[in-house]
């Protein structure tokens, strides 16, 4: 009987399955890219974006359009959605609830807030503003839930954290409710605008911070990957193993903090991919964090992509934001996963 050789058996062909999950979905990804810098209100040839790429041209109309326009949308596209979909990943492992999302930290709320203020208050009108409030919003409402609902210990009792994001978040939408009705109503149109999670307008100013700290975030949440593995099995054996339930919440809060805080910060209150995007990716390479991570990158940010590139084309010339979109297309396929017991459990 001949033996079998190392290293083969279910755990590679699993592992060469993964590879080719990954290399079909960055080729996906590449294709939405290049569709992105294509469509919209004026339709430019494939030919002529992937001439405009590789040779900018200002005097050119086409080209202004794929480097000033397009490009920067389809990049943020790509870092909003890859941060949602880690950020989401994170939640649900350390909560252990399937159905927990970002938005539990109080992040769209102190965002949507901070925007609301700054819109209404200080006059805010331009995008590159609605980031630094959008952001400095999230970060404060995160801190406050981190504070109320004492994270430093809901490593054995995550009930805590999530009872003060929600408190908070109806606080919050109280707030932003009562700027919005007694501001102007160009104002509430502006903050409409960046409530549907539209990435128009988008342009170069606004990403040198936003890709800065999508790759912290990212950054934070290797360094968790193995933790977050071992919190799956539950707190006592966990701790037996030697997880370090303090560290682990605080990295991982700060991380979901960054990732969060900035996509709400660039795209607006995004609710469906960080929520979905982890349940595809699980189902596609299963539990492990060292697999389950950087497939949600990709997932998410196809998801996200797709749904900005379908918002520019259903209603052209007009637009529908791409939160919108994510809840149009992603709402029902979710329900079906759920319905057909597909959710992954924690």
């Amino acid at each position: 009987m001949e033996s079998t050789p190392a290293g083969a058996g279910p755990g590679r062909r699993a592992r060469s399955r993964r590879r080719r999950g990954f290399v079909a979905g960055g080729l996906l990804l590449v294709a939405l890219v290049m569709v992105s810098l294509a469509v919209g209100s004026r339709e430019i040839p494939l030919a002529d974006v992937v001439h405009a790429l590789l040779h900018r041209d200002p005097a050119d109309d086409q080209n202004l359009v794929v480097w000033e326009l397009r490009v920067p949308r389809t990049v943020l596209a790509v870092l909003t959605g890859a941060a949602l979909g880690v950020a989401g990943v994170i939640m649900q492992a350390i909560t252990r609830n399937p159905l927990a999302d970002p938005g539990l930290l109080g992040v769209n709320a102190g965002a949507a807030v901070a925007v609301a203020v700054g819109i209404s208050v200080f006059g805010v009108t331009a995008v590159g503003g609605y980031v630094w409030f959008a952001l400095g919003g999230a970060l404060l409402s995160s801190g406050v839930v981190y504070l109320l609902g004492r994270a430093h210990d809901a490593g054995t009792n995550p009930i805590r954290l999530v009872l003060a994001g929600a408190a908070l978040t109806v606080v919050l939408g109280s707030v932003t409710s009562v700027l919005l009705i007694s501001g102007t109503d160009t104002a509430f149109d502006d903050y409409r605008n960046w409530a549907t999670g539209s990435l128009q307008g988008r342009g170069f100013e606004v990403l040198p911070v936003i890709a800065v700290a999508t790759v912290l975030g990212l950054l934070l949440a290797v360094l968790i990957a193995r933790p977050l593995d071992q919190a799956a099995l539950g707190t006592e054996l966990s701790t037996a193993l030697g997880m370090n339930h303090r560290r682990t919440w605080i990295i991982a809060v700060a991380a979901v903090v960054v990732l969060a805080g900035t996509a709400t910060a660039a795209a607006g209150p995004i609710g469906f991919v960080g929520l979905a995007a982890p349940h595809i990716s699980r189902l596609l390479v299963g539990q492990g964090h060292r697999w389950l991570l950087p497939c949600s990158v990709l997932v998410a940010a196809i998801v996200m992509l797709a749904a900005d590139v379908l918002g520019r084309v259903v209603v052209a010339p007009g637009e529908i934001g791409a939160g919108v979109m994510t809840a149009l297309i992603g709402a029902p396929f979710f329900i079906a996963l759920v319905r057909r017991r597909r959710v992954a459990k924690l």
